[in-house]
């Protein structure tokens, strides 16, 4: 019998994993990262190392694990374009066949599992805010559907193992966060931003820069993420976390030219196939379920964040290997 909570985090040397892996041990768990390093780095995770109740295996989650956990936070997946666009097949394969994979553990040891969905399961909506209960606009074969799609099925997957087989899960869509500890090569908006303005490169806008994010700051996530984990079982989601305040892409660029005191200009770039032009959570359901609220303001969480990234670029060794999209 296991005395002290054993807790499995998949995908856990990334930016959200680390941070829940860190959140996990400050709460007193044992806490198994598992990552293969394709998105992940070991610079994430290196300062828990000498923490006897952590453990790092380098494991890819497209083939099946065998641990003994109260616990499993599925994370692993490539969530950024560049990323999960540079071999879609195997982005598709991590998904689904890394969902199966843990469902299958998390059925054999009787372990309660959470699957970290996303806003991408919503596409381009059609309705705004979003709401658990809408079934989304996506395209199923578009240059991004290797992820919407993949996240999709593994929602389905999720749902049958509860219905078929009275699993234990909880299903979080994530919408856009942000923090310390992004991989500055993540493509994403915040990362962009914060990179280009503090080398001094041009803010890259897609589009006219009216399309909208809402902003979530990486500590009010995790503890979204926790207090799923711990609500009743009858609670399943799937459960929106994110920040419901919507911001212009344009605004936010300019939010982090005045904070990083760049000089950077900013420049318009054609808009990406599929990308969507609203994304904003109602997050009624977790207020409701979770008692769970997102604390941080945008140009509070801006500040920590351009912070990391100043320090980051500032090491040559790191700012070359990272910068060259090594992990």
């Amino acid at each position: 019998m296991l005395l002290q909570k054993q807790i499995l985090v998949t995908g856990g040397a990334g930016f959200l994993g680390s941070h829940l892996c860190e959140r996990l041990l400050a709460e007193g768990a044992n806490v198994i990262c598992v990552d293969n390093f394709f998105t992940g780095t070991r610079l994430n995770v290196e300062h828990m190392l000498p923490d006897p109740r952590f453990e790092v295996i380098r494991h890819d989650v497209t083939f099946p694990l065998y641990l003994e956990v109260n616990e499993i936070y599925n994370l692993a997946c490539p969530a950024s374009p560049i990323h999960y666009q540079r071999d879609p097949v195997q982005t598709t394969k991590t998904t689904v066949h890394g969902a199966i994979n843990m469902l299958g553990l998390a059925k054999r040891i009787k372990a309660t599992i959470l699957q970290a969905s996303t806003s991408e399961v919503y596409g381009d909506p059609l309705v705004h805010p979003q709401r658990e209960d809408y079934w989304g606009n996506v395209n199923p074969i578009g240059v991004r559907s290797c992820y919407d799609e993949a996240k999709r099925c593994a929602e389905t997957l999720f749902f049958d193992y509860w219905r078929q087989h009275s699993l234990a899960i909880k299903v979080a869509r994530i919408f856009n966060t942000y923090g310390p500890r992004m991989h500055p090569n993540d493509g994403r908006v915040v990362s962009n931003f914060v990179v280009q303005a503090l080398l001094g490169r041009d803010i890259t806008i897609y589009g006219d820069g009216r399309q909208t994010r809402a902003f979530c700051y990486v500590d009010d996530l995790i503890d979204g993420l926790i207090r799923l984990m711990a609500a009743p079982k009858t609670v399943t989601g799937p459960v929106n976390l994110g920040n419901p305040g919507e911001f212009a892409i344009l605004d936010l660029a300019k939010m982090v030219l005045e904070l990083s005191n760049s000089r950077s200009r900013i420049v318009h770039r054609p808009l990406p196939e599929d990308d969507p032009k609203q994304r904003q959570p109602d997050i009624s359901l977790a207020g409701e379920l979770l008692d769970w609220a997102p604390r941080t303001a945008l140009k509070d969480g801006l500040v920590p964040t351009i912070s990391y990234f100043d320090k980051l670029l500032g090491d040559e060794k790191v700012r070359a290997s990272l910068l060259a999209g090594a992990s």
